[in-house]
């Protein structure tokens, strides 16, 4: 008997050992073609570039602690790179993505390995591509779960669907890009939104090219939200059901219920929704966001949560959406973002600050010859309208090549005034060139991002390339260094990696430059990174290798 009770002590302590070993990665291979496919939407069939043929492309899932190797081979008539969209790549910037960033394009008939690890991170994330306007037919999600044993900090669904929104062009989207270049002005806006590829029935020849998923009364469903639209910030909702938001940009959240969700290019949310409805079919609907006197596509898609059993005869019922311009809702939705902030999962805020940069948004008007009205829209940050240069940059600073960038972005405006004041037409000296930050390794940094009226205000959705940051504060009207910092949240603010600065107002963000390389920062509206309203942050090299720029990989492609 004492035989035996040492054997199971033994197999018990052994058994108990073996839960707490972690799980070795695993390494996930992915082949991405890039090509031209026939595509049809909205009773018109156009060749479009697609990857492996989708319309999104294909999912990614991967856990935590995995290594990640997508072989992209470019078979489309454009050169072409791919972002994963949020992915950290820690000193890594090889595998980053933007082209002329980090990487020259892939060229037709080529190939380009994207190798990396998936350090630290889970939750929804989303791949595009990072060139032109390419991105709107290019992308797809990105899946991490946790690491094997690890729960969700939330009540476990039994279900879970990827939900992507974007945009659909009956034109070819790069010839629409092309013919507002030309007569410098904003391209022709998308025919139609999109959940999955789909437009849903509410536009012509579109019954067959709706989105719809079963449920079973009762059952907890998680969906994974990605805008990955190319202009518009969206509302989304679901007809007589709440959601709870659980997870946003990959970051844990404090959950909250809400009615509807505010979603802007670039970000991803996760929310919990339960199927606890009288069995029938409800419409899933997502439509614009604008609150500034400016032109979008406030057309509804729709997909369809449809309850098992019920006949698609039954007709989809519509969630009420919030207004197009519904600033309040956009203000408030945005307030209740919190991080989660556990021991597990803490909100690491940089309580110190290094650096301070304050970044104005300006719209305006440049010269133009080639134009057909002699003129052409541009954009900037602190009145630098961005180039992009012919030589990646983080090629450029690893190899020293001379005369691609100067590191002298301005770290404030050049000329102060009343930023959301009386609508100003001046352009206030706008230069154009390829200027950057450098930024110290490790050095904590607070960028105030300042929305301003020239020519209009606007909301602006911000994308930092290479981390994740803590949106501090917000606000409405000019930033005041002297009165909003004391109404920081440092307590428990919101980690992301694309944040939206408000119609009007600004946007506080901090994080810990721990990653060198050379990072992208730009609106997310493709827009408006076209006309220039773009920049990058070159973080120096710490001490010793382990806080360097990795070696490049030896297929990168060159220019």
């Amino acid at each position: 008997m004492a035989l035996r009770t040492s054997l199971l002590g033994v197999l018990a302590f052994g058994f108990l050992c073996f839960i707490c070993l972690p799980t070795e990665a695993a390494l996930k291979k992915y082949q991405f073609d890039v090509k031209v496919s026939n595509v049809s939407r909205l009773c018109h069939a156009k060749q479009m570039v697609t990857v492996n043929g989708g319309f999104p492309g294909p999912t990614i899932y991967a856990r935590e602690g995995d290594r990640v190797q997508i072989n992209v081979t470019n078979y489309a008539q454009y050169n072409l790179s791919i972002h994963w969209h949020g992915l950290k790549q820690y000193r890594n910037g090889w595998a980053d993505g933007p082209a002329y960033i980090t990487q020259c394009p892939i060229q037709t008939g080529n190939s380009y390995v994207y190798d990396f690890n998936v350090t630290g991170q889970r939750g929804t994330l989303w791949w595009h591509a990072h060139i032109l306007w390419l991105r709107a037919t290019v992308y797809g999600a990105i899946v991490i779960m946790p690491q094997q044993g690890t729960p969700f900090p939330f009540p476990q669904p039994d279900r879970e669907e990827v939900l992507v929104l974007g945009e659909w062009w009956n034109a070819d989207v790069e010839q629409v890009e092309k013919q507002g270049n030309a007569l410098g002005l904003p391209p022709n806006m998308s025919d139609a939104h999109t959940i999955n590829g789909k437009p849903g029935p509410l536009f012509p020849c579109s019954e067959k090219h709706t989105f719809a998923m079963e449920v079973e009364k009762g059952k907890t469903y998680l969906l994974r939200i990605i805008n990955a639209a190319l202009n518009d910030e969206l509302f989304f909702a679901l007809a007589n059901h709440t959601f709870t938001v659980v997870e946003i940009d990959a970051v844990y959240t404090k959950p909250f219920t809400t009615d509807a969700i505010l979603i802007a290019p670039g970000q991803t949310t996760n929310v919990l929704v339960r199927a606890n409805q009288l069995p029938g079919r409800y419409f899933m609907a997502a439509r614009a966001f604008m609150d500034a006197p400016i032109s979008v596509d406030n057309k509804t898609a729709t997909a369809i949560f449809q309850y098992k059993g019920i006949p698609e005869t039954v007709i989809p019922k519509l969630p009420t959406l919030p207004a197009q311009n519904d600033s309040d809702f956009a203000l408030s939705y945005n307030s209740k973002l919190k991080s989660i902030n556990t021991p597990k999962y803490p909100a690491n805020v940089p309580l110190n600050v290094d650096r301070h940069l304050l970044l104005t948004v300006g719209l305006g008007i440049n010269p133009c010859p080639t134009c057909l009205n002699g003129t052409r829209l541009t954009a900037s940050l602190n009145n630098i309208s961005f180039i992009m240069p012919q030589t990646a940059l983080l090629q450029s600073h690893y190899f020293n090549i001379k005369g691609v960038y100067t590191p002298d972005f301005p770290d404030k405006p050049p000329t102060p005034f009343n930023f959301t004041g009386a609508p100003l037409t001046a352009n206030l000296r706008t230069n154009v060139g390829t200027r950057i930050s450098k930024i110290a390794f490790n050095s904590t940094v607070e960028i105030v991002i300042q929305d301003t009226n020239l020519l209009s205000v606007e909301s602006h959705p911000f994308h930092l390339h290479g981390y994740n940051f803590f949106v501090v504060g917000t606000g409405i009207g000019n930033f005041d260094p002297k009165k909003d910092p004391a109404k920081y949240n440092l307590i428990d603010p919101i980690e992301r990696n694309t944040v939206g600065v408000p119609t009007g107002g600004w946007t506080a963000i901090r994080f810990r430059a721990d990653n060198p390389g050379v990072w992208f920062f730009h609106c997310h509206l493709e827009l408006h990174t076209g006309w220039g309203l773009k920049t990058a942050f070159l973080v120096e090299n710490g001490p010793g290798l382990d806080h360097s720029i990795l070696p490049p990989p030896k297929d990168l492609p060159s220019c």
